[in-house]
């Protein structure tokens, strides 16, 4: 293994592309048409361009990956996380052309990542579960009858892929229909497969995860457990190590049921077992992610174990570097920086990170995908940083965190930094007073969190391709429409922009850029003030729409349309 390709982008990119490095390898970054310039192309030894402008034409093309494989020469695939991580089709494409799949054979990610199977293999060893399909659902007339014998709320899953995306709660009968179809959709839309399962919510429930790694010889190591209960629309926002109040036979259950999981397919690289835990203690298998997690570097902080390079040991066929679980050494805890609103319901916040400040001193780690002058895309993941930190104790790693805080500053786009430093001064975070849950953000904290300043529109950064010849070669120039259109008019100046129109009470605009994926009410519909109406795909989340005033809904823009912040939907007049 000489040459790694690492087939993704942000900051999961800067990190496997700094652990390449430091194995000695050469790295090769992939990039979108909008990421020619991102922090991890600059990092790199080389760069090959995708093309396209959404993850459907760049970093979800297995086609276009492997056309950047063989053109850079690599001998191996990094696929970081997300996009095409627990892809058995990659996974067996990369094998396929005899290049090494840095991840689970791909018979193990048909296994594991197909979470109605491994529902089966959880069952089989004896891991705990709750009531749930072991089929996927033919339509949203199973789910509610399911709902019917099993009672709610009940949550309804994408069989394949994770991040949250296609995971829907329905806690009335009447809501479980319209759950199942969002779920499908963005389930597609996240990870090409719209197949979804359905099984009993534990409500209120912690989030609990143990990280594993298997020599794929059927020898699995559990490294440690994470505690990963603070999300928002099911996407985890903190998360710590190890988890906090486990009673020790908690934690062995924990650890016992992911070994034995991992170990029925012996399993390959590095991988996570997800369990939730209700109020009463009740423990309950949810599901394996077949690749790295990005809480990863929390579990490295207090066992030492760099989980990236044993990802590199065991590829390169030089197996694991220790052999059992390693004592935790203190507390860690990841704080994730989204570019997204918290006082706006967390909706994303695309646009140009005109200032950083990043924190620094003792036990402090900050992995990023971007800094100053960067931008965070609107047709990606929201995630631009995250930052670690590291004590003796969790009370000390509390108030380290929250002094990391006060020093980190991101202008020109909204973060989640004043969520963060709102939770950590909340009783219920505290060691003493520890209560958070899945669904603790939405219920409890979102009420208290105020709006921030919209950040300015990001201009179209797409590159128009336009062949030359160099040398005697044809080659394939790319460069931005904005420059293209500058040299067009001669390099004159702009025109000054017309005078600002008054704005119409009767718009309904779009809250985030994205793709408008369905209309919920009729067109020409009364709707009432708040009532959800439409949904648009940004980020890849789904965001509902909600009319901002009572009236008569007309309808502007068509299912499939693209549009900006503040983009026209339609008026309700």
């Amino acid at each position: 293994m000489r040459r790694v390709l690492i087939a993704n982008r942000g900051e999961i990119a800067v990190r496997v592309v700094r652990a390449v490095a430091e194995a000695g390898l050469v790295s090769v970054a992939v990039y979108a048409d909008q990421d020619a310039d991102a922090l991890h192309v600059r990092l790199a030894d080389e760069a090959y361009v995708l093309g396209g402008a959404t993850a459907a034409e760049s970093y979800l093309s297995i086609e276009w990956l492997m056309a950047a494989a063989q053109a850079s020469g690599a001998d191996a695939v990094h696929p970081g996380y997300g996009f095409l991580s627990e892809s058995a089709e990659f996974a067996r494409a990369v094998e396929a052309a005899g290049l090494i799949w840095i991840g689970p054979s791909p018979e193990s990610i048909d296994s594991l990542g197909d979470k109605i199977t491994a529902r089966r293999i959880a069952q089989s060893v004896g891991a705990p579960l709750v009531a749930g399909t072991d089929r996927p659902l033919e339509s949203a007339d199973e789910a509610v009858a399911f709902a019917r014998e099993h009672g709610l709320p009940i949550a309804i899953k994408a069989a394949f892929g994770g991040g949250g995306r296609g995971l829907k709660v329905a806690r009335e009968l009447e809501d479980v229909a319209d759950a199942f179809d969002s779920a499908s959709r963005e389930a597609l839309a996240a990870f090409g497969r719209g197949e979804c399962f359905v099984e009993r919510f534990l409500e209120r429930p912690r989030h609990i995860e143990a990280q594993v790694l298997g020599d794929g010889t059927g020898h699995v190591v559990v490294v440690g457990d994470r505690d990963c209960s603070l999300q928002r629309r099911n996407q985890k926002l903190v998360e710590e190590a190890p988890a906090p109040g486990l009673t020790d036979e908690q934690r062995r259950r924990i650890h016992d049921a992911a070994r034995d999981i991992c170990a029925a397919v012996s399993y390959r690289g590095a991988g996570t077992v997800e369990f939730l835990m209700g109020e009463d203690g009740v423990i309950s298998f949810l599901e394996v992610n077949t690749r790295l997690q990005v809480e990863h570097p929390i579990t490295e902080a207090v066992t030492g174990v760099d989980l990236v390079a044993e990802q590199l040991r065991i590829a390169a066929g030089e197996g694991l570097s220790f052999s059992e679980t390693p004592a935790p050494t203190g507390h860690a805890i990841e704080l994730r920086i989204n570019a997204e609103d918290p006082g706006r319901g967390f909706l994303p916040s695309p646009g140009v990170v005109t200032g950083l400040r990043v924190p620094a001193g003792p036990g402090i780690r900050w992995d990023a995908g971007i800094e100053a002058g960067d931008t965070v895309q609107s047709a990606f993941d929201s995630l631009i940083a995250k930052l670690i930190v590291h004590a003796p104790d969790r009370d000390t790693a509390v108030v380290r965190a929250r002094r990391a805080l006060r020093e980190l500053s991101v202008e020109g786009v909204a973060t989640v930094v004043p969520f963060a430093r709102t939770l950590i001064d909340d009783p219920a975070f505290s060691t003493a007073g520890f209560a958070v849950h899945t669904q603790w953000i939405e219920t409890e904290l979102m009420p208290r969190l105020e709006t921030q300043r919209r950040p300015e529109p990001v201009p179209d950064q797409a590159l128009r391709r336009i062949p030359i010849e160099i040398d005697g070669r044809r080659v394939m120039l790319g460069l931005p429409d904005e420059l293209l259109r500058g040299i067009a008019a001669g390099g004159t100046a702009a025109d000054p922009a017309p005078a600002a129109a008054v704005a119409d009470p009767a718009v309904l605009e779009a809250p985030v850029p994205g793709v408008l994926v369905d209309w919920l009410v009729p067109d020409g519909a009364d709707v009432t003030e708040g009532q959800d109406v439409a949904v648009i795909d940004a980020m890849k989340m789904e965001t509902r729409v909600a009319a901002h005033r009572a009236g008569v809904l007309a309808r502007g823009t068509d299912v499939g349309g693209t549009v900006a912040i503040g983009d026209v939907l339609g008026k309700i007049g």
